[in-house]
Parts: structure tokens; C-alpha cells; sequence
């Protein structure tokens, strides 16, 4: 795994503090850029982040409700995601007392909502035409949006751009 600068590392603590808080959801972690699935958070780590003893995260892992990835060495690590899903198991289950068996089945619902509603995101997008497809790096085919011009193109354009990034 290549080295996470701290800054990186700060910006998956600060969207995973706001996810915990209730301030964020994956779906604007997507639309961020941050990957829901990056494995960063230790069990301590993630622990910390969600107020969960470290002994129940690995309940969680054993009983299959909250598996989180695993280094070469065998460590957990946790990813936004995750935390989420700790967050709202722990939520189920001290609020509204529903059994682990039940959070499982409910977690696993919520994620295919969230999932099928990306896709139908992707899909509006692609039928108001708003969609190019382009070749990533490393050759996989990827979308990108589209961006209508109501006006002319400015021929400063280009020059206004590097001024403004400086």
C-alpha cells in the first residue's frame, strides 16, 4: 500500500467524524472524491472514531456483520464505509434493541438502496445526455460530465484558468 500523506489521512478522519455525527452520508463522500472503500482506520482507530469498545469491532468481524479488509499481516482495517455501518448498527441496536441478525439483514438492504440509487443517478444522467465516456489510465472506460456552454467559448479562457490556479 503506497503512503498516506497526513492530510489524506485527515480528510478520511474529518468525512469519517462527520459521518459519525450524522453531518455527511456515502453518497456525498462520493460525490467528495473520497473512496468509501479505502481500508485506513485501525481497530483503535476506528474504534475511537465510532465510540465502540475495540472487543465489540471484533465481535462484528467473527459474527460477519461488519467485515472489515485485512493487510498482508492480517490487521483489520476499516474503511468509511464501515464506520458507517458501525455507526448505525450501534444506533439499531441500542435504540431500537433490534437483534444483530436483524442489522445484518437491514445494513445489506440499505447498502442496495444506496447502490441502486447511484445507478439510477448514472442512468438520469446518461438519458439527459450529460454523459461522455472517456478512457481512464489504465484503460477502463469511465464517465465523465459533460458541460454545456450557453456562451460563446472564451478565447482568454486557457490564460484566466493558469491565473486562477496560481
Amino acid at each position: 500500500m503506497a503512503k498516506i500523506t497526513p492530510k489524506i489521512r485527515q480528510a478520511y478522519t474529518m468525512c469519517a467524524q462527520a459521518l459519525v455525527l450524522g453531518r455527511v452520508n456515502l453518497d456525498v463522500v462520493d460525490q467528495i472524491g473520497l473512496n468509501a472503500d479505502f481500508p485506513i482506520f485501525s481497530v483503535g482507530r476506528a474504534a475511537e472514531l465510532a465510540d465502540i469498545h475495540p472487543q465489540t469491532l471484533r465481535q462484528y468481524d467473527r459474527l460477519g456483520l461488519i467485515v472489515p479488509q485485512r493487510t498482508p499481516g492480517g490487521a483489520r482495517r476499516y474503511c468509511l464505509r464501515d464506520i458507517d455501518r458501525l455507526v448505525q448498527a450501534q444506533r439499531m441496536s441500542q435504540e431500537e434493541s433490534i437483534n444483530l441478525a436483524g442489522i445484518t439483514r437491514i445494513l445489506q438492504l440499505m447498502e442496495e438502496n444506496r447502490q441502486l440509487k447511484r445507478q439510477n443517478r448514472q442512468l438520469r444522467r446518461r438519458m439527459e445526455g450529460n454523459v461522455v465516456f472517456e478512457a481512464a489510465a489504465d484503460g477502463e472506460v469511465i464517465e465523465v460530465q459533460r458541460i454545456r456552454r450557453t456562451a460563446p467559448a472564451n478565447p482568454y479562457r486557457r490564460a484566466i484558468l493558469q491565473i486562477t490556479a496560481s
